[in-house]
């Protein structure tokens, strides 16, 4: 991020040495009954004795009617049974309907973002003071790289940001190992970036339209009065002191999956610029990031 604060400030071992320049940052019940029921009324107690007792007669005249209490029976235990089966299929039907959520879960945990996401060794520990404002994906404009310009770890530089009552901050920080921390959320407004040269306002298509609070910020001359840049943009800060060594291969590796995050997370590509394009004079970044600047400007990674 390169310099916030005032002129002369101090910052902690450990966390951003020079501060001046920033402002911001789930059997149908008595089926067996019915069964029952019906087999009592095949022949009635007495039938019998009451017919002529030869035996042809007999046979003549009983036989219909227990063939006919036979076909009672046959029939209710079909009914019986086409009942059972409806009653189990609707409850396959349910199963198959408890299904589809798990299917979708899975497609939804394959979208391009969450597998982007995913990539990321990430930390997330928002801070509700360095939120200045909504930021739609319509008023997401720029990618942001900056350099810390100290050697502290991202978690003590955002316990640092959230300790003094500039309420800078950005975004992202990522850590020389390649791990990544977030304390402001994508579709937030963080202070960043600064005050900009007088026009870049206009020449980067960053209005002042009222959706950044500018709570926390001070002047630093009348050279450098624009401030829209902060609510069209994303900030990204690295651990790195320039002119004290290269940028570790993981450090540029998470940040070409972060900056692979962010164009998943917004369907579209978000223009990269550094610090010092915004205001100069900005140290950061560093000369030995220029050949890297220039990749992601080309082709969104470092090499």
């Amino acid at each position: 991020m390169g310099t916030i604060g005032r002129p002369g400030t101090v910052t902690p071992a450990g966390v951003p040495a020079r501060t001046r320049e920033r402002s911001e940052l789930a059997v149908p019940a008595g089926a067996d009954a019915r069964i029952r029921k019906r087999s009592e009324l095949v022949i009635p107690v007495g039938a019998l004795s009451e017919r002529p007792s030869t035996e042809g007669n007999v046979r003549s005249e009983s036989a219909p009617t227990i063939t006919r209490g036979l076909a009672l029976i046959f029939a209710f235990v079909l009914a019986a049974m086409f009942a059972l089966v409806g009653c189990a299929a609707p409850a396959q039907s349910s199963s198959s309907s408890s299904e589809a959520p798990s299917s979708s879960a899975s497609s939804d945990s394959m979208a391009p973002v969450n597998v982007a996401k995913a990539a990321l060794r990430l930390t997330e520990d928002y801070r509700e003071g360095f939120v200045h404002g909504d930021k739609p994906a319509e008023f997401q404009k720029y990618i942001v790289l900056h350099d810390t310009e100290g050697d502290g770890e991202a978690e003590g530089v955002i316990n640092y940001w959230d300790g003094n009552d500039a309420r800078v901050a950005a975004h992202f920080i990522v850590n020389k190992d390649g791990s990544v921390w977030q304390c402001v959320p994508l579709d937030k407004i963080a202070h960043h970036a600064g005050f900009g040269d007088e026009g870049h306002n206009d020449q980067y298509g960053t209005p002042e339209d009222g959706r950044d609070d500018m709570v926390g910020t001070q002047p630093i001359g009348d050279w450098a009065p624009d401030y829209g840049m902060n609510a069209w943009s994303i900030g990204i800060e690295m651990i790195h002191v320039g002119g004290e060594g290269d940028y570790p291969p993981e450090q540029l590796e998470a940040l070409d999956a972060l900056i692979a995050y962010i164009d998943a997370y917004y369907s579209f590509q978000s223009q990269i610029i550094d610090h010092k394009a915004w205001r100069t004079g900005n140290s950061d970044t560093s000369e030995e990031f220029a050949p890297y600047l220039a990749n992601y400007q080309n082709h969104r990674t470092h090499d």
